[in-house]
């Protein structure tokens, strides 16, 4: 069986353990839409010709 290669020491993985270990795991955070969704969004713009129709 060959030996384990050592892992290279990494300063910002030592920092975050060394900050859970003191603090404490963070929360999962989640996202909040603020506006309510309305649905599917349009895929093609309204062609101008349509938009004339719907003022008359």
């Amino acid at each position: 069986m060959t030996k384990r290669k050592p892992e290279e020491f990494s300063a910002t993985k030592a920092v975050k353990a060394n900050a859970r270990e003191r603090v404490g795991q963070p929360r999962p955070t989640r996202v909040v839409r603020d506006e309510p969704r309305t649905g599917r969004k349009v895929k093609h713009k309204t062609k101008l010709e349509e938009i004339l129709r719907q003022q008359e």
